[in-house]
Order: structure tokens, then sequence, then C-alpha cells
């Protein structure tokens, strides 16, 4: 059976044409001309609803924002020019100095990186948390507090959280909560669970073969009564909700990041992103599947493996409850020291040694020596990181092909 059954239909139905050219629209045009200035004037007012500038949108960059918002069960999609554009994007479109965000999990380093030094430098505060610290975190909330932020899997230290008892936490609050939801489409829906902004980088399994940079922000409507967005904290929004309607955040995000930082999406990596997504559900149920495999395989070995599907690991309870359709394509082994690492990742055959993750084909990387090397140990320590790190993600190759050649590697 297979996990993702009711998304084949949707995707290849919505990236096609009935009529005209079958595959998308690939618009490679910068600008786009008015015909008369009533028009211009519409479109720049929002009455009219025609491309302005690539900047702010571009027709083959729309395409894909719908078919993701769809996915996602949100109203609108903001797509960027990477995986890092729309966490930045998220994020920067709500704050202002002096704020505060609480981050939740095991970061992927350059997330890590915006929050604890980038932002910084800027006024804003980052509190960090384990997933299951759950009474800090409610303790970390003040009035400065604008986000509370998680990855549906933590990148890499594999900690799972409940997602659901943490926006539970943001919505008593008032907070917003953004959940990373990279490796984990389809398997999870954020927005379901109570989330109210989903980020992806669709670099990863979305595109799945690395031939296209990109990102996408998924956003909830604002509830016509009560909500949070509303909300004296929120007062920056008063002016999108009261023009936008339920459409509030989108706008917010355009006029308050996109259009001034710029992190536009490119219409070839859109257009190159949408034939990725017609195959989204088949790569996905078939990795998630020989992920369980492989791990199980390999640690049965000896073979030091990290993942939830794992008894031993703290989080199984929860994988098998909350995470029935899988945590995406990773897990981590480590052997131990950076020497051991190296050698396993010289020997393997068919590991493409990269940063990328959610690929079509299986990737590896020593974390400590690339992404992590200029965090300070108690950094590392708390993500995760360790010398003999190596993250795994795996691809579409036969799984006995990969447990055999990890195996002869570790050796």
């Amino acid at each position: 059976m297979n996990h993702f059954e009711e998304y084949y239909t949707k995707f290849v139905q919505s990236v096609g044409s009935k009529e005209g050219a079958v595959s998308p629209t690939l618009v490679n045009s910068a600008s786009f001309s008015y015909g008369t200035p009533e028009i211009a004037e519409g479109i720049f007012d929002g009455s009219i609803k025609k491309p302005l500038y690539s900047r702010m949108g571009n027709p083959t960059t729309a395409k894909l924002e719908s078919i993701i918002a769809e996915m996602d069960g949100g109203i609108a999609a903001v797509a960027t020019s990477s995986g890092m554009g729309a966490t930045t994007l998220a994020v920067m479109s709500l704050l202002a100095c002096g704020d505060e965000i609480i981050s939740i999990g095991g970061l992927f380093g350059g997330t890590y990186a915006l929050f604890s030094e980038t932002l910084t430098r800027f006024g804003v505060k980052s509190h960090f948390f384990d997933v299951d610290a759950l009474e800090d975190i409610q303790n970390a909330i003040n009035e400065k507090t604008k986000i509370i932020f998680l990855e549906s899997v933590g990148n890499p230290n594999m900690r799972l959280p409940d997602i659901k008892k943490i926006a539970q936490i943001a919505n008593d609050a008032g907070i917003a909560l953004i959940v990373d939801n990279t490796i984990t489409p389809m398997s999870i829906l954020p927005l379901a669970l109570g989330a109210d902004i989903v980020v992806y980088s669709t670099t990863k399994i979305i595109s799945g073969n690395a031939s296209a940079l990109g990102g996408c922000v998924v956003y909830r409507a604002i509830n016509e009564s009560e909500d949070k967005f509303k909300s004296p904290r929120y007062q920056f929004l008063e002016k999108f909700i009261k023009n936008m309607g339920k459409m509030a955040l989108i706008g917010n995000a355009k006029k308050r990041a996109m259009r001034d930082f710029g992190m536009s999406a490119n219409a070839n990596a859109s257009y190159l992103t949408m034939l990725g997504l017609e195959t989204l559900p088949l790569r996905m149920d078939r990795i998630i599947q020989s992920v369980e495999i492989i791990a199980k395989e390999l640690d049965k070995n000896g073979v030091n493996i990290n993942h939830p599907c794992l008894t031993q690991h703290p989080h199984h309870a929860r994988y098998l409850s909350d995470f029935t359709k899988g945590c995406g394509t990773l897990f981590t082994i480590d052997m131990g020291t950076k020497t051991k690492a190296f050698e396993f990742l010289n020997k393997t055959k068919l590991a493409t040694l990269t940063a990328n993750i959610g690929d079509s084909r299986t990737l590896a990387l020593h974390m400590a020596s690339t992404i992590y090397r200029d965090f300070d140990e108690e950094t590392r320590k708390f993500l995760g990181i360790t010398e003999g790190l190596i993250r795994i993600s795996i691809g579409l190759e036969n799984p006995q092909d990969i447990i055999k050649d990890f195996l002869e590697s570790s050796k």
C-alpha cells in the first residue's frame, strides 16, 4: 500500500495542462508590461490580478505556489530562491528589533546560524530548547515573543517533536508557530496540527534530483472572527488584514520581506520543481520504506544508527503514533571518530558526498567537518553533532545494495 495515494492524481493533474502545452509554461521574463496606466495602478493596488514584476511573482512560480499550498491545506504560498530564503521570509516578515524567537529541536546548521548569529545583529533574540522541554518552552514565552519555530524532524539529530502539544502552547499564548517541513512533505501536515506557517526547502525531496534550488512558505488563512494575528502583538498586520482579509499573511510576506529582501524564486527553478512534484509521492513512499529496512538491518549488524524506527530511540513510540507515514529520508551513522567516518565515506561506492538531502540518489556527509565546523563544542552537543557523525539521506537505489555497501564500508 502506498502511503501517499491521495496525492498521485492531484499532482500530475495540477502540474500538467489539458489545453496547449502539456508541460508547465516557463515564463522567462523579469518584467511585465501593463498596457495602460489604469491597469498598472490596479496591479499595484492589488485589484487587478496580473504579474507586477518577477521579484514579486512570476506566472510559472505562481502555479508551483498553488500546488504546494493545496498540498499543505494552506490558503496560499510564496515560493523563494532557496530553503533559507523561505525561512528568512517567514521569520523576517513577522519580526522587528527587540522581538524574540523560541526555537525547538536540533536545527539544520543554516537555520541555527540565522537565529543565533545573523538575527542577533538586528536585535532579535532566540531561545533554543530540546523538543521535549515543553515546560521550559512555556516559561520562555513573554510579551516580546513573536515566533515559535521547529523542524518536523530534527536535522540531523533525528528527534521528533510533539507538534500538536507545541501548537497548543503557541495557540494558547497567541504566538505564531512556524514548522520547517522540508523532509516530511505529505507525511506531516503542520497546518492541520495547529501550525500557522510551513516552510520548505524545495531543493530537497520535493524536487528530488539536485537540479533546482528553491524554497516555499505556506500560510493558513486569517480567521474572520478571532485570530491571534489580530492581537496587539501583531499590530503591524492590521492594515493587511483590513485590505486583504484572510490573505493578509501573504501580503505581509511579500511587502515586508519579498519586496525588500528579494529572495524571489527563479521561474526556471519553479518549472523544474513542478516536474519533481509529479513523482514526489512515488519517490517518497519508496524512500521511507527503504529507510526503515536499511536502518534496522544496519542496526542489527552492529552499526550505530540513529532513527526513530529503532526501539532504542527515545521517540520510538511517538514515531509509531504520530509519524505513521515516515519521517523523511534521513538517518545518521556514528562511527565514533572523524578518522573512522572519513574511512567509511572513502569506502562507500553508492553514497554521493554532498550537503544536500532528499535526492533520488543516496547522499552522505560528515557533519562536524562541514556544515557544523564553525560551531563551538557546546552548540554541537546541543544539536547532536559528534565527531564521528555521518548524515545519510537514502535515495531510490535497491535497499539491499545500500545495506551491502554500507556494511562493507563500515568494516
